[in-house]
């Protein structure tokens, strides 16, 4: 296990006012480097990640280290691989804090935005550093609660891998498996040859967090596979 607790981040000013429409706003024009500032000095970005091996492929269950986990497109991800990464990635409350005291709500919106880049820089700086120190690559990663197919009440057993992730990386689970700080991520990286979205297997319009199209054909091989 190791905790990262230096992770640089550096967000471009011009490219947030442009992200935000705030270039196009009247009055807003010194808004985003505002917001920027204050968000860097709001955050206290950290990582875990546990490096783990799979056993005991089944139909739909496959076990990381000695933690079973119930999800048909993991088992197939995870068919051919030995070594995966389970992570939590966190930028803190902070941030998160100073967005719900804000009383312009326009200023609010564009502050958890950032917080949303934030952590996104976070979950590409782990992805790097992995694939760095042990020589992959490429990573994909898929998280509890990304499909129907894995829950996210499985965040349970994702963190029982660690322990006391609160106490390590400040980052907790609510009764219904939801974390806090809101702005945080969590899942495993496993390598790949051709790169896993899991958008691609989610049919759901109009979802402003699509890394990738929907692909049906995809989504049938998945099944296929498991069933054959």
């Amino acid at each position: 296990m190791e905790i990262l607790d230096t992770i640089p981040m550096h967000l471009d000013i011009n490219e947030v006012s442009k992200k935000l429409h705030l270039d196009k706003k009247k009055g807003y024009s010194n808004t985003a480097q505002e917001l920027v500032e204050l968000a860097n000095s709001l955050i206290h970005p950290k990582a875990i990640y546990e490096v783990s091996y799979v056993d005991n492929k089944n139909e739909d269950t496959v076990d990381i280290g000695s933690v079973k986990f119930t999800s048909r497109v993991l088992r197939v991800n995870l068919d051919k691989i030995g070594r995966v990464f389970p992570y939590v990635v966190t930028i803190g409350k902070e941030l998160e804090d100073s967005t719900a005291s804000f009383d312009n709500l326009l200023k609010a919106y564009c502050l958890d935005e950032i917080g949303n880049m934030l952590i996104e820089m976070g979950m590409e700086y782990l992805k790097g550093y992995l694939e760095r120190r042990y020589k992959l690559e490429q990573l994909s990663n898929i998280s509890p609660g990304s499909l129907k197919d894995w829950p996210i009440t499985q965040q349970k057993q994702l963190f029982s891998i660690f322990g006391n992730v609160e106490g390590l990386i400040g980052v907790k689970l609510t009764d219904s498996s939801l974390m806090i700080p809101k702005k945080s991520e969590s899942g495993i990286f496993f390598p790949t040859q051709v790169k896993f979205y899991s958008c691609q297997l989610c049919p759901r319009e109009n979802c402003k967090g699509r890394a990738a199209p929907y692909d049906e054909n995809l989504a049938e091989s998945y099944r296929k596979e498991v069933s054959e």
